[in-house]
């Protein structure tokens, strides 16, 4: 019964988000009311499929780069020989998230100019921490009692690290990029504000006109789509955990 509850509801919010995409004027007699002065209710200024193209292609590049970046350096930090440079990477990683990003956006259009790039520059710097912290807390929670008996079989440090730590390390590392993907979905809508093609131009054009429309239009999307996709990311986790015999909390 739960299982069914949640794949009608995976359904029902799979439908909704179409619906959005394309075929808006289908909710066109819920949206009305929301309008003022005979204002559209239904955004059609560019196509609302493209944008989501170039929403979900500005999160995939940045975590993507997250990704490579923080488990890189999540496992550098927890070898030996990196355990003192902890302080200074948590620092690196902790500033992605002190700096809002339209900060970073503000700092990185004089230098590269309107588009895409300041944009995945805030993302990437934003996506860095939870991949990070929970790269290293995945790492940490291996047991030594495996550790030592992967050192009995004669694993090199390479191979303990690889067929050993990281596939216990797993789980945590994806639930990481689960919560990093989320909040990128979310914080990519700024990207809008610097040029950067994405949902967040149907929301701005809402605030701009005092459209209430519009902004329920761009803010469904991207829920809808920051909710489908973590559901998704988790059954793949789910799947590929239980190929490999390890088991989720």
């Amino acid at each position: 019964m739960k299982l069914l509850t949640a794949n009608l509801f995976r359904v029902a919010a799979l439908a909704l988000l179409l619906i959005l995409l394309f075929r808006t004027e289908w909710l066109s007699f819920l949206l009305t009311p929301l309008t003022k002065n005979d204002a559209p209710a239904v955004y059609t200024q560019s196509s609302l499929p493209l944008l989501a193209l170039g929403h979900l292609q500005l999160v995939l590049i940045s975590i993507v780069g997250s990704a490579v970046v923080a488990i890189l350096g999540g496992v550098f930090v927890t070898r030996r020989s990196g355990a003192d440079f902890l302080p200074l990477s948590r620092a690196i990683a902790n500033a992605g998230q002190t700096f809002p990003p339209v900060a970073v956006l503000a700092l990185a259009v004089p230098a590269m100019g309107f588009g895409a790039g300041p944009t995945l520059v805030a993302l990437f710097l934003y996506g860095l921490l939870p991949i990070f912290e929970n790269t290293i807390s995945g790492l940490r929670q291996v047991s030594p009692a495996v550790l030592d008996a992967a050192d009995g079989m004669g694993m090199n440090p390479t191979q303990r690290l690889f067929q050993v730590e990281l596939p216990l390390a797993l789980p945590l590392i994806i639930e990481g990029v689960k919560v990093a993907t989320v909040i990128n979905i979310g914080t990519a809508t700024i990207g809008s504000t610097v040029a950067a093609k994405g949902l967040g131009e149907v929301i701005i054009a809402g605030l701009i006109s005092d459209n209430t429309a519009f902004i329920l239009q761009g803010g469904l999307i991207v829920g809808l789509m920051a909710l489908l996709i973590y559901d998704a990311v988790g059954l793949a986790e789910s799947a590929m955990t239980r190929r490999m015999g390890l088991h989720t909390a």
